[in-house]
């Protein structure tokens, strides 16, 4: 990965450029965005390109710094991790960051440290890390990659270059999915209107196998939901099981579905809504859906989101979620 392949973000590329052209390069960053769109390709691409023995902007991708950083295997551009899924503690922050910040770079010019899931530091995690921010080597640079600055300490926002994550154009977006996946034009924009901006969820849903019966499964629901007896909501959430590994996305796609009927409600203009060809059921939904029905709707989608995040049994957390969809 390198600038070249990166869809969009043309203010944040120009940033890491120019720093990399002036030597002014920060030892700390902050890449904010949603999961998805961009943020570690930004972060990696800077690092390789930090790296690089050419000295140039852009990477080479053909000195063994550039190869190393390609293969994974670059000994000074370090991925901090985490064990348990909801917390990245001081312990792993000391190990994997404050306890080896001091030892100088093995090969290459910096050492670079990228912070997935900054978010999901506790205090103690961040007042650990903010002394290595506040007096870190001159080859040291650590980026932290979020999707939430309110998590973060202040005293660690106030150390660091926050560069925030924009939506992509829909036009690149629709031109990536044409030129790199066999997609007809149908799908492409409807998939492309699905990712609202990021090019992640687009190319996901694009390449899913079980694109066609996931958008007709949550279609389902969402039309049958007022209607639906408890043998219905058992076999919704047998239906929500079999898409186990891309509950993400299926939840994603239900978030949708209100959005069209806000979308609708605010503007009552169809061609603003995704699921066009379901415009009378959504029409019909907007007519008794009140503003504050369809806010606490997607409170409960997102709820959701965080307890499958959070290991819960997807079973349970989706009969929850149906359950609470289906009150008015």
């Amino acid at each position: 990965m390198d600038f070249h392949q990166i869809v969009g973000h043309e203010d944040i590329i120009r940033h890491f450029k120019s720093s990399i052209e002036t030597g002014r390069v920060g030892h700390a960053y902050i890449i904010c965005g949603e999961e998805d769109s961009g943020r570690s390709s930004l972060a990696f691409s800077f690092a390789k390109a930090l790296q690089c023995e050419s000295g140039e902007t852009d990477p080479c991708n053909e000195c063994p710094s550039c190869v190393k950083a390609d293969s994974g295997n670059h000994p000074d551009i370090i991925l901090v991790k985490h064990e348990k899924p909801t917390v990245l503690s001081v312990d792993e922050i000391r190990d994997q960051v404050v306890s080896t910040m001091d030892i100088r770079p093995y090969s290459g010019k910096y050492k670079i440290y990228i912070i997935d899931d900054a978010q999901l530091m506790n205090a103690q995690a961040q007042n650990a890390l903010l002394k290595t921010i506040e007096e870190p080597p001159e080859y040291g640079v650590i980026i932290l990659i979020t999707n939430s600055l309110e998590k973060l300490l202040p005293t660690i926002l106030s150390r660091c270059i926050t560069l925030n994550i924009k939506p992509v154009k829909e036009r690149d977006v629709m031109e990536y999915l044409i030129a790199h996946y066999d997609l007809d034009e149908k799908k492409a924009r409807f998939c492309v209107e699905y990712a609202q901006g990021n090019l992640g969820k687009a190319v996901m849903l694009a390449t899913n196998e079980d694109y066609e019966a996931l958008v007709r499964s949550v279609i389902r629901l969402e039309k049958e939901i007022y209607q639906m007896e408890m043998e219905d909501i058992e076999d919704a959430i047998q239906a929500c099981a079999r898409y186990k590994l891309n509950i993400g996305e299926y939840l994603d796609l239900m978030m949708m579905w209100y959005r069209d009927i806000l979308m609708l409600k605010v503007t009552g203009k169809p061609d603003k809504i995704i699921f066009r060809e379901e415009y009378s059921t959504i029409r019909d939904q907007a007519n008794y859906l009140s503003y504050n029905e369809l806010e606490d709707k997607s409170r409960a989608i997102e709820n959701a989101k965080i307890r499958i995040a959070a290991n819960a049994r997807l079973e349970d957390v989706m009969r929850l979620l149906i359950m609470t969809l289906k009150e008015i």
